[in-house]
């Protein structure tokens, strides 16, 4: 039998390794009053645990559980670029309970993965402090999550996160798109900016073109650099359309994330439907029409990737249209009538912008 070698004189240890637990427990009571903040009367139990539990509300009579699950992807190396870390969490938390409400579900809660290379408390901290604003955002709780130290198998100064939601519709009012006919209307609402998608198309214009985040940017409000309107957190749409859908018929929705408006909307749709797009009834955001110039980017190649504005699409009857955009419009979105449903010909895309 083989002797193992002499141990190290002074004795190893999990810090020495790479992993500070006591890092990981700092960070911990640091966030437990952020998340105490997106409690829901549902959980039972939540921050620090081995689970959290969650009953359904009392109200549903055929609950039906709604999950998702997401990441924010390559925007942050924007983030990490920047410094900022604060609402890279509320891009988190969209991405997942955005695709949830098109189901017709409404946010229960909210569970987190951080992972890194070494544990910066500070950083860390700053990004669950993003998580738990998008939670109230959404009115969700926040009621736990995973932050691993991967030490030498991870980017140093770097992070990655995922996220996942689960919601609860009513059975009856579940939203399957089943209902979409011919002649509906799509209401687009606007989004904050490219969201959460297309950032790898993003970085390589910003590096092709050699922009400066720092320089001047004024085309979203609020910003102050190109940096700031790139970094501008994903709209969260859950309370205005839950409020909404109590008082107008919405047959459908279309979260607008990856694939962008060409490959979202129809996926709501029968197969004997199509969406057809009127780009000119929306105003399309200055970063939109900087990122096309700075990348020459083809206009259909824009349409396939980003939002280019509209974050969200809610399909209503005609007779409805006028009804919902007020309540909307009423709840703080920026609404648009971007287009109809029409007939579905072989051949022909789910979804044409015209």
């Amino acid at each position: 039998m083989t002797s193992p070698p002499p141990a190290p004189a002074s004795g190893l240890s999990y810090r020495e390794s790479g992993v500070d637990i006591e890092a990981g427990d700092a960070l911990v009571e640091r966030i437990k009053p952020f998340a105490a903040r997106t409690m829901r009367p549902e959980v039972l139990t939540g921050i620090g645990g081995f689970g959290a539990l969650v009953e359904l509300p009392g109200r549903y009579r055929e609950p039906v559980l709604v999950s998702g699950t997401d990441g924010v992807g390559t925007k942050l190396k924007l983030a990490f670029a920047l410094g900022r870390h604060d609402t890279i969490g509320i891009d988190l938390v969209a991405m997942s309970v955005n695709d949830i409400l098109v189901q017709g579900a409404e946010p229960l809660f909210f569970l987190d993965y951080f992972v890194c290379e070494r544990l910066d408390v500070d950083v860390a901290a700053d990004v669950i402090k993003g998580i738990a604003a998008g939670c109230e955002i959404a009115g969700c709780a926040l009621i736990g999550g995973e932050t691993a130290e991967h030490p030498a198998a991870f980017v140093p100064g770097e992070y990655d996160l995922a996220g996942f939601a689960v919601g609860v519709v009513e059975k009856s009012q579940a939203i399957n798109g089943t209902r979409i006919a011919e002649g509906d209307v799509l209401l687009g609402l606007a989004s904050s900016g490219p969201h959460s998608n297309g950032f790898s198309l993003i970085r390589r214009i910003l590096d092709v073109a050699g922009a400066d985040l720092a320089q001047p940017f004024s085309g979203i409000a609020g910003s102050r650099t190109l940096g700031d309107a790139l970094l501008e957190p994903t709209r969260i749409y859950v309370k205005p359309l839950l409020a909404a859908m109590q008082k107008v018929d919405v047959k459908g929705m279309a979260h607008i994330t990856g694939g962008g408006l060409l490959e979202n909307i129809h996926r709501m749709f029968p197969g004997s439907l199509a969406a057809r797009v009127r780009q000119a009834s929306w105003p399309r955001p200055a970063i939109f029409d900087w990122l096309q110039r700075a990348g020459n980017v083809a206009e259909a190649e824009m349409h396939r990737v980003f939002n280019c504005g509209i974050g969200l699409v809610v399909v209503v009857a005609a007779a409805d249209a006028d009804r919902a955009s007020a309540l909307l419009t009423a709840a703080g979105e920026r609404v648009f009538r971007i287009g109809d449903v029409v007939p579905r010909a072989a051949g022909v895309p789910g979804t044409t912008v015209v």
